[in-house]
């Protein structure tokens, strides 16, 4: 017994042991990431940036510290992969970009790999070359790459081309098994968003939309890639409905769509030819991590145009009703946040950078009324990511001036309520039962016993007809039209940003870079006076630890379900918390991740 004692204690001591020197290196390598988190870094003469094409790509990076620590993939931000092409582009060492495109690339939009696109085809006016590699080409990969001077791709690789199209998932006989029934109160013929829980299949006026705005971000897609792989519109049709993906890599060179088939090495030794490398000699690379980092001459503009991102899920106050984090618009933080820029003497002018679907339409009424105050200092501009629909567009409809991508999905100004009904379950499938004693006859409202009767369907339809008045006359102020005429382009149609233009609803297609242009326009600043900041500030290293040692399970959980759910996350989401979202909702569909 003594020496079982012994060897259990022997065993509890190894085991604090162990923890204290793991939890020691853990504190190294977060203090060494948080020392080099703002490092500005000098590349090596003669170097390429590596600009990966693989995993998330969204809005905005967040560096998840423990991720880093442990290995673990972290999404990569549209806003370091823009920056760190303008670094390269300006920084001398640097002679040209390497692009490696993983078949797992995932990004948030094609309005997002359009920025790209347009950030590398000005990086080429530099005189600089771009080299892009791959074993296979996802479309949006491919889409980016076919900017790049050549394109590669490996003897037994796949390029997949073959049009855009979404497979919308619908709920409502799943719901008919288990008891429940969603009761929708709505305005707008193409509101379509709630089909998914009320219908079996597409409206006939959501797959007019639909098919509207798909086939002109595909024309978009192959003018663009015509004029850079010089090949014709119609050559790309007729590839993209031949399954390509399949057929022999020889054939994506006979269609122009690559130069050449090449091994890794093979492509090592290409980037070699182009630095002027011989032998054995090393490739300096610089990764985007460092790229973003790097040391080039910084304008010394001392007028400010903030640029503030908000992208993600629309809520009043954010108590995981769609997740947590930066992917979510909080209305309350918002506006405190342009409260403060709209009184900050040091900014001059605001750039509301807008990607997000939608969401409570209290919530982007509330951030509509923080617009208005910052218009009555400065000037305001819009520029539109992936989507800036429905609540997205509400938000932001006051602006002096709307900027958006060609690629970019707006518009869906109409309104819905969706409540679900529950009786059928708790009653028949569960067996429960419910009794009610009330002073008045409207005390049970919401109550979970029974569906809403004729009086309560009639309050909520009002109910949501006011908030569609609302709505209108926000974009009839916001756009300067009649509501009238709003209404007319409205029912919650979603338009692609060049059809938005031709009915007023965006004043300009462009690039981010463009809307800050226009923002230093209207408030008088010469260009070489400008000087651009982003907001909200990203956290701190302790901020980041503090939070995510807070919230790392909530956060883990919700990292791990988006990538494995897919397209489903979104409305299950939604689902789970419906009984937490408000009343009131201004969303676009979620099967908008074009394939």
């Amino acid at each position: 017994m003594k020496e079982f004692f012994k060897y259990v204690l022997a065993t509890i001591v190894g085991i604090l042991i162990l923890s204290a020197v793991m939890g020691m290196f853990t504190m190294l390598a977060l203090g060494g990431m948080a020392a080099s988190q703002d490092a500005a870094v000098s590349p090596n003469e003669n170097s390429v940036f590596v600009l990966k094409l693989d995993g998330t790509l969204e809005e905005r990076s967040v560096e998840n510290m423990f991720a880093q620590v442990y290995g673990k993939e972290k999404s990569t931000g549209l806003d370091d992969v823009l920056e760190s092409i303008r670094r390269a582009k300006e920084n001398e060492n640097i002679k040209g970009i390497y692009i490696q495109c993983g078949m797992g690339f995932s990004p948030d939009s094609y309005a997002s790999l359009q920025e790209i696109r347009k950030a590398l085809l000005d990086f080429k006016k530099s005189g600089k070359w771009i080299v892009s590699y791959a074993d296979t080409y996802t479309q949006g990969a491919y889409y980016v790459a076919s900017a790049a001077d050549k394109v590669y791709i490996n003897p037994e690789g796949m390029l997949d081309w073959k049009g855009l199209g979404g497979t919308p998932i619908y709920y409502k006989n799943l719901f008919e098994k288990v008891g429940v029934k969603m009761q929708l109160f709505k305005v707008g013929k193409y509101k379509s968003m709630p089909e998914t829980y009320i219908s079996d299949h597409m409206s006939d006026e959501n797959r007019e939309q639909v098919m509207a705005y798909i086939n002109g971000i595909w024309k978009q897609i192959c003018k663009e890639v015509a004029d850079s792989r010089k090949v014709d519109i119609d050559a790309l049709n007729e590839l993209a409905d031949k399954y390509i993906s399949f057929t022999d890599a020889n054939d994506y060179k006979t269609a122009k769509l690559v130069d050449g088939l090449l091994y890794t090495d093979e492509v090592k030794a290409e980037i070699k030819k182009r630095l002027g490398l011989k032998g054995d000699d090393a490739v300096s690379q610089v990764p985007l991590s460092n790229m973003v980092k790097a040391t080039v001459e910084e304008s010394t503009g001392t007028e400010e145009v903030a640029v503030y991102y908000a992208y993600g899920s629309i809520v009043f106050e954010d108590a995981g009703i769609q997740g947590s984090g930066p992917g979510v618009i909080e209305s309350r933080k918002v506006s405190k946040d342009l409260e403060a820029l709209a009184n900050d003497e040091n900014v001059k002018a605001v750039v509301l950078r807008i990607n997000s679907g939608g969401g409570s339409a209290y919530a982007s009424e509330q951030m509509w009324r923080a617009v208005e105050m910052v218009k009555k200092k400065k000037p305001v501009v819009v520029s539109m990511g992936g989507m800036a629909a429905s609540g997205g567009y509400y938000m932001g409809c006051g602006a002096n001036w709307i900027v958006a991508e060609p690629t970019t999905v707006t518009g869906s100004i109409g309104i819905f309520g969706l409540i679900p009904d529950a009786s059928k379950l708790l009653t028949e499938k569960l067996g429960l039962k419910f009794d009610v004693a009330k002073t008045n006859k409207a005390a049970d409202f919401g109550t979970l016993s029974r569906p809403f009767n004729a009086d309560e369907s009639e309050a909520m339809q009002k109910y949501v007809d006011r908030g569609y008045d609302t709505f209108l006359t926000r974009v009839a102020d916001g756009r300067k039209m009649t509501k009238e005429q709003v209404d007319e382009i409205a029912q919650g149609r979603v338009w692609l940003a060049t059809d938005a233009i031709k009915i007023k609803l965006v004043d300009q297609l462009g690039t981010l870079s463009d809307a800050v242009d226009k923002a230093a326009s209207l408030a008088k600043i010469k260009s070489e006076d400008v000087k651009v900041k982003s907001y909200p500030n990203k956290p701190s290293w302790l901020d980041m630890l503090l939070t995510q040692m807070e919230d790392n399970t909530g956060s883990y959980l919700d990292e791990q379900l988006k990538p494995v759910l897919g397209d489903l996350y979104e409305p299950l989401m939604m689902l789970r918390t419906i009984d937490r979202q408000d009343y009131l909702q201004a969303r676009v569909p979620y099967f908008l991740n074009l394939k």
